[in-house]
């Protein structure tokens, strides 16, 4: 098995550490993103099919490392609190307080399959424990569907690496489409959100030059 940096850390923490090994990785995927899910989890499933690891347990350990480290995340939202995120949010340049609403209006109606499927995607994988966390969405709903998510997710790329083989690498090449769309998203998202602010500024200009020809 060929491969270096990244790869060959992740290679000798499995082997090391064993089942455990995957729990702790996967874990630290949801805090650390440098840490891709899909090297980790196609890496031990290769690992499996080499007899290395035992198949069953490695799904187990990753899931309950994905549960883990999102409920490590659910209570970073918990503690910071929905009024406080949205202060913290609606500082940073590209988010607009009318969209936090509207996000968080959303996310109530929606928290059950936003962890679900959010748990299947790249990026959202991990942030969408915040946001659960600060609308306290109840704790035993929010551990059952992102155990869920993130065992579907799990297998399709354990399963992968253990039914490919030596050519588990060739997962990576197809995740890379996940991130594809996520990204597509999130420009379509900002470059709505920059077509709204224009529109927003020009009728804001547009009252305040009406009102001033008035009083001339």
């Amino acid at each position: 098995m060929g491969g270096g940096g990244l790869t060959a850390w992740v290679t000798s923490v499995i082997e090391s550490l064993g089942e455990l090994g995957v729990g702790l990785l996967v874990a630290l995927e949801n805090l650390i993103p440098p840490i891709p899910s899909e090297i980790v989890l196609s890496l031990a499933g290769y690992l499996a099919s080499e007899g290395r690891v035992n198949f069953a347990l490695v799904l187990f350990a990753a899931t309950a490392g994905s549960v883990i480290g999102a409920l490590a995340l659910y209570w970073l939202g918990y503690a910071l609190g929905e009024d406080r995120l949205r202060r913290w949010l609606d500082k940073i340049p590209l988010v607009d307080a009318d969209d936090l609403n509207t996000a968080d209006r959303w996310f109530e109606k929606h928290e059950k399959a936003a962890v679900l499927f959010g748990r299947c995607a790249p990026v959202v994988r991990s942030l969408v424990s915040i946001p659960a966390g600060a609308n306290k969405m109840h704790l035993g709903m929010f551990t059952l569907f992102t155990a869920i998510g993130s065992g579907v997710w799990n297998t399709i790329f354990i399963g992968g690496g253990y039914l490919l083989g030596s050519q588990y690498q060739d997962l990576e090449k197809y995740a890379h489409y996940f991130d594809y769309v996520i990204w597509a998203l999130i420009i379509f998202m900002v470059g709505s959100w920059v077509i709204k602010k224009i529109r927003k500024r020009r009728r804001a200009a547009a009252r305040q030059s009406d009102r001033a020809s008035v009083d001339n």
